[in-house]
């Protein structure tokens, strides 16, 4: 709070990357974030997947916080960016797409929409720590996936 009211005295553009994960941790919390939108010009918010149990999959928590968090921003206003990212065979499966350009043609403050086409330049990360890469084997989407998704999702 105290950095973008810094920012707002320099007339320099504030923004947020959020998936809203502690929105509705407490009414303290609450109360802060409310400050903090204040103040805020933009928010980027990724929706991974609009189904919960395919999120749920995908991520290993559910996705109804960040629904939830997309509303709330709406009724505040804020401006916002939804992000998408393009997995083939996971995020990028039709009826989905529609689910998700249904849900965003409800928040009135959307001002932009972004397919994120999936790609593999973080797998290195996951091998360093001994971890295993839970999408291996998964290849970018074709630029004809990619243009199905945006043609869906920006009409």
């Amino acid at each position: 709070i105290e950095l973008f009211k810094e920012l707002k005295k320099l007339n320099i553009h504030t923004a947020i990357d959020s998936s809203g994960c502690n929105f509705n941790r407490s009414p303290a919390f609450r109360e802060s974030l409310d400050e903090l939108l204040a103040l805020t010009d933009l928010v980027l918010l990724d929706i991974k997947q609009i189904d919960t149990k395919k999120h749920k999959k995908l991520t290993g928590k559910p996705n109804e916080h960040i629904l939830e968090f997309a509303q709330y921003l709406a009724n505040k206003n804020i401006p916002v960016w939804i992000r998408h990212v393009l997995i083939p065979g996971i995020t990028d499966i039709d009826e989905d797409l529609h689910r998700l350009s249904d849900f965003i043609d409800t928040l009135p403050n959307v001002e932009k929409v972004e397919v994120l086409p999936y790609h593999e330049l973080g797998v290195y990360k996951w091998e360093n720590l001994g971890l295993e890469y839970p999408l291996q084997g998964v290849k970018p989407p074709s630029e004809e996936r990619v243009k199905n998704a945006e043609k869906i999702l920006f009409s």
